[in-house]
């Protein structure tokens, strides 16, 4: 920094210091933040899934499970009194060839413990094609 001393008064001097060189050096510093910052927020490179919406195509031999709000489950439209009579149909049903697609739809007040248990069920019997069905346009 420079000061300057002495001037045009006859009184007294005139003292003040020069604030240009900080202003440079400050300008600088900014730019070298601007342009190393982006390169320091670096994520992991993942390839993220693509959207895709295809419409379910409903075939006589896809099973739907149904999960009631009040914990019922359904199989297509026959009630399923317990998960051990579930997990059984669903093991004859993971022994077709091809396995057919089990569709779950939950009922949107139901509780995750619902929906959770057929999905657990549907994994111990062996089920490779589970899907659920939702409503479009949801918030």
């Amino acid at each position: 920094m420079a000061m300057s001393v002495g001037g045009d008064s006859e009184d007294g001097t005139i003292s003040a210091i020069n604030t240009t060189p900080l202003v440079d050096v400050m300008l600088v510093l900014l730019i070298i933040f601007l342009i190393t910052v982006p390169v320091v927020v670096e994520s992991t490179p993942v390839e993220l899934p693509k959207e895709s919406n295809i419409p379910t195509q409903t075939k006589p031999e896809n099973v739907v499970l149904v999960a009631t709000k009040e914990g019922q489950i359904y199989w297509n439209l026959k009630l399923v009194p317990n998960s051990d009579i579930l997990f059984e149909s669903l093991k004859q049903v993971a022994m077709q060839d091809p396995q057919p697609e089990v569709h779950v739809r939950g009922d949107v007040n139901a509780r995750y413990e619902h929906v959770g248990r057929i999905v657990y069920t549907c994994q111990r019997a062996g089920i490779t094609k589970l899907g659920f069905i939702l409503e479009p346009g949801g918030s």
